[in-house]
């Protein structure tokens, strides 16, 4: 996934396409339970809030199953994306920090709907190992080798506080985890052959800060 795509059917998938996929399939599975059975083109940009050329070149990546002038079959396009991002495999999962957020990550639906399951939770803090969180025991940090040996994660998900956060990086990534996602609030460094995905909220917020202050709505500015 990171930097030249993903292989689908012997196809390369640029990544930019890649993450777009993700949009496409949330859209497409909304409107697949509204029972709408075929979609266009641009109803499925106006929808993603990208252009329609961007949307048929990304879809062409996964085959030709489109119909001119009547779109595409809705639960296909979901299935051929579902297949193409791996939503049919089982992908175990490592959360590493139980503070608010890794509880949350833990207890998500959104892992098991997607293939993904939470097999493993470390922590270092003696309050909170030995707890149990969505129905797993939370472990010391000092136990992740022997249970990522045997558990063999396709994930290491790091929830720590910056500080740590590249500490706990290099041990996933020691212990052989392919992809880091990662949700500290720190820029981590991990070797080519590992996938890095940040999650940082406050970096979105800032990039909303900017569209704001553009818009010239920005509250700082005070009244006009």
């Amino acid at each position: 996934m990171a930097g030249e795509g993903s292989e689908f059917r012997g196809r390369r998938i640029p990544e930019a396409t890649v993450v777009r996929l993700p949009v496409y399939q949330r859209i497409l599975s909304e409107l697949a339970a509204a029972d709408q059975r075929t979609v266009s083109s641009e109803q499925l940009a106006v929808l993603a809030r990208v252009g329609a050329a961007k949307v048929r070149k990304d879809l062409s990546h996964l085959g030709s199953f489109g119909t001119r002038g009547t779109g595409y079959d809705t639960a296909l396009l979901v299935a051929q994306i579902d297949r193409a991002l791996g939503a049919d495999g089982d992908w175990p999962i490592v959360i590493v920090g139980i503070g608010n957020l890794g509880r949350a990550l833990a207890n998500s639906e959104g892992f098991s709907s997607h293939g993904f399951r939470v097999t493993a939770l470390f922590d270092a803090d003696p309050a909170v190992v030995g707890t149990t969180v969505g129905g797993i025991a939370v472990r010391h940090i000092e136990e992740l080798p022997a249970v990522v040996a045997a558990a063999r994660p396709a994930v290491g998900v790091v929830a720590t506080p910056a500080g740590v956060a590249q500490e706990v990086t290099d041990a996933l990534v020691a212990n052989a985890v392919p992809s880091i996602l990662n949700f500290a609030p720190r820029v981590l460094t991990v070797p080519s052959n590992v996938v890095l995905r940040n999650v940082d909220l406050s970096i979105e917020l800032q990039v909303m800060s900017f569209y704001q202050a553009r818009s010239g709505t920005n509250s700082a500015e005070g009244p006009a």
